[in-house]
Protein backbone atom coordinates (compact mmCIF):
# COMPACT_ATOMS: atom_id res chain seq x y z
CA UNK A 1 0.00 0.00 0.00
CA UNK A 2 1.03 3.62 -0.36
CA UNK A 3 1.38 6.12 -3.16
CA UNK A 4 2.47 9.62 -4.10
CA UNK A 5 1.40 12.81 -2.34
CA UNK A 6 1.88 16.42 -3.44
CA UNK A 7 2.05 18.60 -0.31
CA UNK A 8 1.38 22.28 -1.07
CA UNK A 9 2.26 24.97 1.44
CA UNK A 10 3.65 28.46 1.93
CA UNK A 11 6.17 27.44 4.63
CA UNK A 12 8.36 24.45 5.44
CA UNK A 13 11.05 23.87 8.06
CA UNK A 14 13.99 24.34 7.72
CA UNK A 15 13.63 26.61 4.67
CA UNK A 16 11.00 29.18 5.60
CA UNK A 17 9.02 29.55 8.82
CA UNK A 18 6.70 32.03 10.50
CA UNK A 19 4.77 29.55 12.65
CA UNK A 20 3.84 25.96 13.45
CA UNK A 21 2.53 25.31 9.92
CA UNK A 22 6.15 25.10 8.74
CA UNK A 23 7.00 22.48 11.36
CA UNK A 24 4.14 20.25 10.27
CA UNK A 25 4.89 20.55 6.55
CA UNK A 26 8.55 19.82 7.16
CA UNK A 27 7.89 16.76 9.34
CA UNK A 28 5.23 14.93 7.33
CA UNK A 29 7.38 13.55 4.47
CA UNK A 30 9.76 11.65 6.77
CA UNK A 31 6.88 10.47 8.96
CA UNK A 32 4.98 9.05 5.98
CA UNK A 33 7.92 7.46 4.14
CA UNK A 34 8.08 4.29 6.31
CA UNK A 35 4.40 3.71 5.52
CA UNK A 36 5.03 3.66 1.77
CA UNK A 37 4.02 7.22 0.90
CA UNK A 38 6.33 9.39 -1.21
CA UNK A 39 5.60 13.05 -0.50
CA UNK A 40 6.91 15.94 -2.56
CA UNK A 41 6.47 19.45 -1.15
CA UNK A 42 5.69 22.42 -3.40
CA UNK A 43 6.77 25.83 -2.08
CA UNK A 44 7.09 29.32 -3.55
CA UNK A 45 10.69 30.23 -4.40
CA UNK A 46 10.90 33.23 -2.08
CA UNK A 47 14.04 35.35 -2.33
CA UNK A 48 15.93 33.48 0.45
CA UNK A 49 15.39 30.22 -1.47
CA UNK A 50 16.67 31.44 -4.84
CA UNK A 51 20.27 30.26 -4.30
CA UNK A 52 18.98 26.68 -4.25
CA UNK A 53 17.61 26.89 -7.80
CA UNK A 54 20.98 26.37 -9.49
CA UNK A 55 21.22 22.85 -8.02
CA UNK A 56 17.68 21.88 -9.09
CA UNK A 57 16.17 20.64 -12.35
CA UNK A 58 13.32 22.23 -14.25
CA UNK A 59 10.25 19.97 -14.43
CA UNK A 60 7.44 22.31 -15.53
CA UNK A 61 6.90 25.64 -17.28
CA UNK A 62 4.01 28.09 -17.16
CA UNK A 63 3.84 30.57 -20.03
CA UNK A 64 1.70 33.05 -18.07
CA UNK A 65 1.33 32.58 -14.33
CA UNK A 66 -0.78 35.53 -13.25
CA UNK A 67 1.27 38.09 -15.11
CA UNK A 68 4.58 36.56 -16.23
CA UNK A 69 6.22 33.23 -17.11
CA UNK A 70 7.21 30.85 -14.34
CA UNK A 71 8.75 27.44 -13.89
CA UNK A 72 8.90 24.62 -11.33
CA UNK A 73 12.21 23.08 -10.36
CA UNK A 74 12.78 19.85 -8.42
CA UNK A 75 15.53 18.69 -6.11
CA UNK A 76 16.59 17.58 -2.65
CA UNK A 77 17.20 20.19 0.04
CA UNK A 78 17.82 19.38 3.70
CA UNK A 79 16.56 15.85 3.16
CA UNK A 80 13.26 17.03 1.65
CA UNK A 81 12.03 16.17 -1.85
CA UNK A 82 11.06 19.66 -3.00
CA UNK A 83 9.39 21.43 -5.87
CA UNK A 84 10.01 25.18 -5.93
CA UNK A 85 7.77 27.53 -7.90
CA UNK A 86 10.18 30.02 -9.48
CA UNK A 87 8.03 33.07 -10.27
CA UNK A 88 10.15 36.19 -9.57
CA UNK A 89 7.27 38.57 -10.28
CA UNK A 90 5.39 37.04 -7.36
CA UNK A 91 7.99 35.91 -4.83
CA UNK A 92 11.36 37.63 -5.42
CA UNK A 93 10.83 40.58 -3.08
CA UNK A 94 11.86 41.98 0.28
CA UNK A 95 9.94 41.01 3.39
CA UNK A 96 8.45 37.77 4.63
CA UNK A 97 6.23 35.26 2.85
CA UNK A 98 3.11 37.41 3.20
CA UNK A 99 4.11 40.98 4.01
CA UNK A 100 6.79 43.61 4.34
CA UNK A 101 7.19 46.58 6.67
CA UNK A 102 4.21 48.28 5.02
CA UNK A 103 1.83 45.38 5.64
CA UNK A 104 0.39 42.47 3.66
CA UNK A 105 1.27 42.32 -0.02
CA UNK A 106 -1.67 43.63 -2.04
CA UNK A 107 -1.31 40.82 -4.58
CA UNK A 108 -1.43 37.96 -2.06
CA UNK A 109 -4.59 36.56 -3.70
CA UNK A 110 -2.70 36.20 -6.99
CA UNK A 111 0.55 35.04 -5.34
CA UNK A 112 -1.05 32.09 -3.62
CA UNK A 113 -3.59 31.40 -6.33
CA UNK A 114 -0.50 30.91 -8.52
CA UNK A 115 0.86 28.34 -6.07
CA UNK A 116 -2.50 26.58 -6.10
CA UNK A 117 -2.82 26.75 -9.89
CA UNK A 118 0.55 25.08 -10.41
CA UNK A 119 -0.21 22.50 -7.72
CA UNK A 120 -3.46 21.58 -9.45
CA UNK A 121 -1.69 21.30 -12.80
CA UNK A 122 0.95 18.95 -11.33
CA UNK A 123 -1.80 16.87 -9.71
CA UNK A 124 -3.76 16.74 -12.96
CA UNK A 125 -0.93 16.19 -15.47
CA UNK A 126 2.18 15.29 -13.50
CA UNK A 127 5.64 16.85 -13.79
CA UNK A 128 8.46 15.04 -15.61
CA UNK A 129 6.75 11.71 -15.12
CA UNK A 130 5.88 12.16 -11.42
CA UNK A 131 2.13 12.34 -10.86
CA UNK A 132 0.61 12.37 -7.36
CA UNK A 133 -2.37 10.34 -6.26
CA UNK A 134 -3.43 13.01 -3.75
CA UNK A 135 -2.94 16.76 -3.55
CA UNK A 136 -2.64 17.79 0.14
CA UNK A 137 -3.01 21.55 0.63
CA UNK A 138 -2.24 23.40 3.84
CA UNK A 139 -4.26 26.43 4.96
CA UNK A 140 -5.61 29.27 2.84
CA UNK A 141 -2.41 29.67 0.83
CA UNK A 142 -3.15 26.37 -0.92
CA UNK A 143 -6.92 26.75 -0.74
CA UNK A 144 -7.65 27.33 -4.42
CA UNK A 145 -5.78 24.15 -5.45
CA UNK A 146 -8.72 21.81 -4.85
CA UNK A 147 -11.04 24.36 -6.49
CA UNK A 148 -8.88 24.37 -9.62
CA UNK A 149 -9.06 20.57 -9.65
CA UNK A 150 -12.84 20.70 -9.31
CA UNK A 151 -13.40 23.32 -12.00
CA UNK A 152 -10.57 22.55 -14.45
CA UNK A 153 -10.30 18.77 -14.13
CA UNK A 154 -8.79 16.43 -11.54
CA UNK A 155 -6.83 14.08 -13.78
CA UNK A 156 -7.81 11.40 -11.30
CA UNK A 157 -6.15 13.08 -8.30
CA UNK A 158 -7.94 13.38 -4.96
CA UNK A 159 -7.56 16.43 -2.71
CA UNK A 160 -7.23 17.16 1.00
CA UNK A 161 -7.15 20.51 2.79
CA UNK A 162 -5.70 20.83 6.29
CA UNK A 163 -6.85 23.75 8.42
CA UNK A 164 -4.03 24.88 10.66
CA UNK A 165 -5.82 28.06 11.79
CA UNK A 166 -9.28 28.93 10.55
CA UNK A 167 -8.83 32.58 11.53
CA UNK A 168 -6.76 33.09 8.37
CA UNK A 169 -9.00 32.61 5.34
CA UNK A 170 -7.38 34.15 2.26
CA UNK A 171 -9.88 36.90 1.51
CA UNK A 172 -10.04 38.30 -2.04
CA UNK A 173 -12.31 40.82 -3.71
CA UNK A 174 -15.08 39.31 -5.83
CA UNK A 175 -13.89 41.45 -8.76
CA UNK A 176 -10.84 39.18 -8.98
CA UNK A 177 -12.81 36.06 -9.89
CA UNK A 178 -11.77 36.16 -13.56
CA UNK A 179 -8.19 37.11 -12.73
CA UNK A 180 -8.01 34.15 -10.34
CA UNK A 181 -9.28 31.81 -13.09
CA UNK A 182 -12.40 30.78 -11.22
CA UNK A 183 -15.81 30.28 -12.85
CA UNK A 184 -18.40 32.99 -12.29
CA UNK A 185 -21.04 30.28 -12.33
CA UNK A 186 -19.61 29.04 -9.03
CA UNK A 187 -19.97 32.42 -7.32
CA UNK A 188 -22.86 31.23 -5.17
CA UNK A 189 -23.35 30.84 -1.42
CA UNK A 190 -22.99 27.05 -1.60
CA UNK A 191 -19.74 27.31 -3.59
CA UNK A 192 -17.21 30.15 -3.86
CA UNK A 193 -19.08 33.25 -2.66
CA UNK A 194 -18.18 34.30 0.88
CA UNK A 195 -19.83 37.40 2.41
CA UNK A 196 -19.82 39.08 -0.98
CA UNK A 197 -16.25 38.19 -1.83
CA UNK A 198 -13.95 35.21 -2.21
CA UNK A 199 -11.96 33.28 0.36
CA UNK A 200 -9.50 30.62 -0.71
CA UNK A 201 -10.06 28.62 2.48
CA UNK A 202 -13.81 28.46 1.86
CA UNK A 203 -13.11 27.42 -1.72
CA UNK A 204 -11.09 24.50 -0.37
CA UNK A 205 -13.73 23.54 2.18
CA UNK A 206 -16.41 23.17 -0.49
CA UNK A 207 -14.26 21.46 -3.14
CA UNK A 208 -11.71 19.22 -1.36
CA UNK A 209 -12.47 15.53 -1.04
CA UNK A 210 -11.51 15.56 2.62
CA UNK A 211 -10.90 18.16 5.33
CA UNK A 212 -8.52 17.72 8.22
CA UNK A 213 -7.62 19.89 11.18
CA UNK A 214 -4.68 19.59 13.53
CA UNK A 215 -6.48 18.21 16.59
CA UNK A 216 -9.73 16.32 17.27
CA UNK A 217 -11.10 18.98 19.64
CA UNK A 218 -10.48 21.76 17.12
CA UNK A 219 -12.31 19.73 14.48
CA UNK A 220 -15.39 19.80 16.72
CA UNK A 221 -14.92 23.41 17.84
CA UNK A 222 -14.83 24.95 14.34
CA UNK A 223 -18.38 23.76 13.69
CA UNK A 224 -19.51 26.26 16.34
CA UNK A 225 -19.83 30.06 15.92
CA UNK A 226 -17.40 30.89 18.74
CA UNK A 227 -14.56 29.10 16.92
CA UNK A 228 -15.64 28.80 13.26
CA UNK A 229 -14.85 32.41 12.33
CA UNK A 230 -17.79 32.57 9.91
CA UNK A 231 -17.09 29.19 8.28
CA UNK A 232 -18.79 27.03 10.91
CA UNK A 233 -21.82 26.35 8.71
CA UNK A 234 -19.66 25.30 5.77
CA UNK A 235 -17.72 22.88 7.93
CA UNK A 236 -20.77 21.52 9.75
CA UNK A 237 -22.36 20.77 6.37
CA UNK A 238 -19.36 18.54 5.63
CA UNK A 239 -19.01 17.05 9.10
CA UNK A 240 -18.68 13.54 7.72
CA UNK A 241 -15.60 14.59 5.72
CA UNK A 242 -13.83 16.34 8.62
CA UNK A 243 -11.08 14.56 10.55
CA UNK A 244 -9.00 15.90 13.44
CA UNK A 245 -5.43 14.55 13.36
CA UNK A 246 -3.24 15.69 16.22
CA UNK A 247 0.15 17.09 15.23
CA UNK A 248 3.37 15.61 16.56
CA UNK A 249 6.80 16.99 17.38
CA UNK A 250 10.17 15.87 16.09
CA UNK A 251 12.14 14.19 18.89
CA UNK A 252 15.30 14.65 16.84
CA UNK A 253 14.89 18.40 17.39
CA UNK A 254 12.92 18.73 20.62
CA UNK A 255 14.44 16.52 23.29
CA UNK A 256 16.04 17.44 26.63
CA UNK A 257 18.60 14.74 25.98
CA UNK A 258 19.98 16.83 23.09
CA UNK A 259 20.42 20.05 25.06
CA UNK A 260 23.88 21.30 26.19
CA UNK A 261 22.96 20.42 29.78
CA UNK A 262 21.21 17.17 28.93
CA UNK A 263 18.68 15.36 31.10
CA UNK A 264 15.99 12.70 30.81
CA UNK A 265 13.21 11.12 32.87
CA UNK A 266 15.86 9.06 34.61
CA UNK A 267 18.12 12.07 35.29
CA UNK A 268 15.38 14.62 35.94
CA UNK A 269 17.33 16.27 38.75
CA UNK A 270 19.74 17.60 36.10
CA UNK A 271 16.95 19.83 34.80
CA UNK A 272 17.65 22.09 37.79
CA UNK A 273 21.10 22.84 36.34
CA UNK A 274 19.43 24.32 33.25
CA UNK A 275 17.22 26.51 35.45
CA UNK A 276 20.15 27.79 37.48
CA UNK A 277 22.16 28.61 34.35
CA UNK A 278 19.18 30.36 32.75
CA UNK A 279 18.40 32.43 35.85
CA UNK A 280 22.04 33.46 36.10
CA UNK A 281 22.17 34.59 32.46
CA UNK A 282 18.88 36.48 32.80
CA UNK A 283 19.98 38.01 36.12
CA UNK A 284 16.82 36.79 37.84
CA UNK A 285 16.49 35.81 41.49
CA UNK A 286 13.38 33.82 42.40
CA UNK A 287 12.39 31.46 45.18
CA UNK A 288 9.63 29.62 43.35
CA UNK A 289 8.90 28.22 39.89
CA UNK A 290 10.02 29.80 36.64
CA UNK A 291 7.17 30.08 34.17
CA UNK A 292 7.91 30.62 30.50
CA UNK A 293 5.88 32.05 27.62
CA UNK A 294 7.10 31.31 24.09
CA UNK A 295 4.41 32.71 21.85
CA UNK A 296 3.07 35.23 19.44
CA UNK A 297 1.99 38.10 21.66
CA UNK A 298 -1.65 38.38 20.63
CA UNK A 299 -5.12 38.29 22.14
CA UNK A 300 -5.67 34.84 20.60
CA UNK A 301 -2.77 33.59 22.73
CA UNK A 302 -4.34 35.07 25.89
CA UNK A 303 -1.44 37.42 26.61
CA UNK A 304 -3.87 39.86 28.25
CA UNK A 305 -4.95 37.06 30.60
CA UNK A 306 -1.33 36.40 31.51
CA UNK A 307 -0.72 40.09 32.20
CA UNK A 308 -3.76 40.19 34.47
CA UNK A 309 -2.87 37.05 36.44
CA UNK A 310 0.90 37.41 36.63
CA UNK A 311 1.32 39.90 39.52
CA UNK A 312 -0.26 37.44 41.99
CA UNK A 313 2.03 34.67 40.72
CA UNK A 314 5.11 36.90 40.98
CA UNK A 315 4.15 38.17 44.44
CA UNK A 316 4.00 34.51 45.52
CA UNK A 317 7.65 34.05 44.53
CA UNK A 318 7.39 32.91 40.93
CA UNK A 319 9.38 34.14 37.95
CA UNK A 320 8.58 34.69 34.27
CA UNK A 321 10.67 34.52 31.09
CA UNK A 322 8.98 35.62 27.86
CA UNK A 323 10.07 35.16 24.25
CA UNK A 324 7.84 36.41 21.48
CA UNK A 325 6.68 39.22 19.25
CA UNK A 326 3.29 40.53 18.23
CA UNK A 327 0.85 43.24 19.31
CA UNK A 328 2.88 46.35 20.22
CA UNK A 329 0.54 47.05 23.15
CA UNK A 330 1.33 43.64 24.64
CA UNK A 331 5.05 44.12 24.05
CA UNK A 332 4.90 47.42 25.94
CA UNK A 333 2.83 45.92 28.77
CA UNK A 334 5.23 42.99 29.19
CA UNK A 335 8.22 45.34 29.29
CA UNK A 336 6.40 47.37 31.95
CA UNK A 337 5.87 44.15 33.96
CA UNK A 338 9.59 43.44 33.71
CA UNK A 339 10.36 46.96 34.90
CA UNK A 340 8.04 46.46 37.87
CA UNK A 341 9.62 43.08 38.74
CA UNK A 342 13.21 43.40 37.46
CA UNK A 343 14.52 40.48 39.52
CA UNK A 344 11.69 38.15 38.50
CA UNK A 345 10.71 38.90 34.91
CA UNK A 346 12.68 38.75 31.65
CA UNK A 347 11.12 39.78 28.34
CA UNK A 348 12.82 39.27 24.99
CA UNK A 349 10.93 40.61 21.97
CA UNK A 350 11.55 38.58 18.82
CA UNK A 351 12.19 34.91 18.23
CA UNK A 352 15.33 32.84 18.65
CA UNK A 353 15.13 29.07 18.23
CA UNK A 354 18.19 28.32 20.37
CA UNK A 355 16.95 30.54 23.19
CA UNK A 356 13.53 28.89 23.08
CA UNK A 357 15.25 25.56 23.70
CA UNK A 358 16.97 27.07 26.73
CA UNK A 359 13.62 28.27 28.07
CA UNK A 360 12.03 24.83 27.79
CA UNK A 361 15.06 23.18 29.36
CA UNK A 362 15.24 25.68 32.24
CA UNK A 363 11.59 26.50 32.86
CA UNK A 364 9.35 24.77 35.39
CA UNK A 365 6.06 25.43 33.62
CA UNK A 366 4.97 26.78 30.23
CA UNK A 367 1.93 29.04 30.06
CA UNK A 368 -0.50 28.75 27.13
CA UNK A 369 -3.74 30.59 28.03
CA UNK A 370 -4.98 30.69 24.41
CA UNK A 371 -8.56 31.61 23.62
CA UNK A 372 -8.36 29.15 20.73
CA UNK A 373 -5.53 26.86 19.72
CA UNK A 374 -5.93 24.54 16.71
CA UNK A 375 -3.18 22.25 17.97
CA UNK A 376 -0.33 24.05 19.65
CA UNK A 377 3.24 22.79 19.69
CA UNK A 378 4.41 24.83 22.68
CA UNK A 379 2.63 22.66 25.22
CA UNK A 380 4.05 19.54 23.53
CA UNK A 381 7.57 20.89 23.84
CA UNK A 382 6.78 21.54 27.49
CA UNK A 383 5.61 17.96 27.99
CA UNK A 384 8.74 16.57 26.32
CA UNK A 385 10.97 18.69 28.57
CA UNK A 386 9.07 18.14 31.83
CA UNK A 387 8.16 21.84 31.77
CA UNK A 388 4.57 21.32 32.81
CA UNK A 389 1.92 23.11 30.74
CA UNK A 390 -0.71 25.42 32.22
CA UNK A 391 -3.22 25.64 29.39
CA UNK A 392 -6.74 26.63 28.42
CA UNK A 393 -9.19 23.82 27.68
CA UNK A 394 -9.37 24.48 23.94
CA UNK A 395 -8.31 22.71 20.75
CA UNK A 396 -5.12 20.71 20.83
CA UNK A 397 -4.31 21.96 24.32
CA UNK A 398 -7.27 19.98 25.66
CA UNK A 399 -6.20 16.96 23.58
CA UNK A 400 -2.62 16.82 24.84
CA UNK A 401 -2.53 17.91 28.50
CA UNK A 402 -4.16 15.82 31.26
CA UNK A 403 -5.43 18.09 34.01
CA UNK A 404 -4.17 17.49 37.55
CA UNK A 405 -7.61 16.66 38.89
CA UNK A 406 -7.85 14.50 42.02
CA UNK A 407 -8.74 11.50 39.84
CA UNK A 408 -5.82 12.05 37.44
CA UNK A 409 -3.38 12.58 40.29
CA UNK A 410 -4.63 9.43 42.01
CA UNK A 411 -4.37 7.43 38.78
CA UNK A 412 -0.87 8.73 38.07
CA UNK A 413 -1.67 10.27 34.67
CA UNK A 414 -1.71 14.05 35.27
CA UNK A 415 0.67 16.06 33.07
CA UNK A 416 -0.32 19.70 33.67
CA UNK A 417 -3.05 22.13 34.64
CA UNK A 418 -6.01 22.80 32.32
CA UNK A 419 -8.44 25.65 33.00
CA UNK A 420 -11.90 26.71 31.89
CA UNK A 421 -13.60 29.17 31.39
CA UNK A 422 -10.87 30.91 29.44
CA UNK A 423 -10.73 34.18 31.33
CA UNK A 424 -8.48 35.98 33.79
CA UNK A 425 -10.17 34.41 36.81
CA UNK A 426 -9.77 30.93 35.36
CA UNK A 427 -6.11 31.49 34.54
CA UNK A 428 -5.38 32.95 37.97
CA UNK A 429 -6.90 29.86 39.58
CA UNK A 430 -4.80 27.62 37.33
CA UNK A 431 -1.61 29.43 38.35
CA UNK A 432 -2.51 29.07 42.03
CA UNK A 433 -3.01 25.33 41.52
CA UNK A 434 0.29 25.06 39.62
CA UNK A 435 2.06 26.81 42.52
CA UNK A 436 0.55 24.38 45.03
CA UNK A 437 1.61 21.42 42.92
CA UNK A 438 5.12 22.81 42.49
CA UNK A 439 5.53 23.13 46.25
CA UNK A 440 4.68 19.42 46.58
CA UNK A 441 8.02 18.30 45.14
CA UNK A 442 7.28 14.53 44.90
CA UNK A 443 3.97 15.14 43.10
CA UNK A 444 5.55 17.68 40.74
CA UNK A 445 8.41 15.34 39.84
CA UNK A 446 5.94 12.50 39.25
CA UNK A 447 3.92 14.70 36.89
CA UNK A 448 7.11 15.68 35.06
CA UNK A 449 8.04 12.05 34.50
CA UNK A 450 4.51 11.25 33.34
CA UNK A 451 4.67 14.11 30.84
CA UNK A 452 8.09 13.07 29.55
CA UNK A 453 6.92 9.48 29.07
CA UNK A 454 4.31 10.47 26.47
CA UNK A 455 4.75 9.52 22.81
CA UNK A 456 4.57 12.93 21.14
CA UNK A 457 6.14 11.90 17.83
CA UNK A 458 4.60 11.82 14.35
CA UNK A 459 3.89 8.08 14.23
CA UNK A 460 0.18 8.20 15.22
CA UNK A 461 -0.55 11.18 12.95
CA UNK A 462 1.27 9.62 10.01
CA UNK A 463 -0.80 6.44 10.34
CA UNK A 464 -4.01 8.48 10.26
CA UNK A 465 -2.92 10.51 7.23
CA UNK A 466 -1.88 7.31 5.45
CA UNK A 467 -5.27 5.73 6.14
CA UNK A 468 -7.01 8.84 4.82
CA UNK A 469 -4.94 8.90 1.63
CA UNK A 470 -5.61 5.21 1.04
CA UNK A 471 -9.34 5.73 1.48
CA UNK A 472 -9.35 8.64 -0.98
CA UNK A 473 -7.42 6.69 -3.61
CA UNK A 474 -9.89 3.81 -3.33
Amino acid sequence: MGGKILSVASECVPLIKTGGLADVVGALPAALAPLGWHMRTLLPAYRPLLPHLAQMSEVLREADLFGAPARVVAGQIAGLDLLLLDAPHLYDRDGGPYSDTRGDFADNPQRFAALSWVAARIAREGASGWKPDVLHGHDWQAGFASAYLRYHGTGGAASVITIHNIAFQGWADAALIDVLRLPKSAFTADALEYYGGLASLKAALVTADAITTVSPTYAAEIMRPEFGMGLEGVIAARAGDVLGILNGVDPAVWSPELEPIAYSRETLSDKAKNKLALLKDLKLKIKGPLAIIVSRLTAQKGIDLALSAMPEFLDAGGGLAVLGTGDPAFEIALRALAARYPAQVSVKIGYNEAYSHRLFAGGDMVLVPSRFEPCGLTQMYGLAYGTLPVVAAVGGLADTVIHASPAALSAGVATGVVFHPVDAMGFSGALRQALRLYRDAPTWAKMQRQAMALDLGWGPAAAQYAALYQRLIK
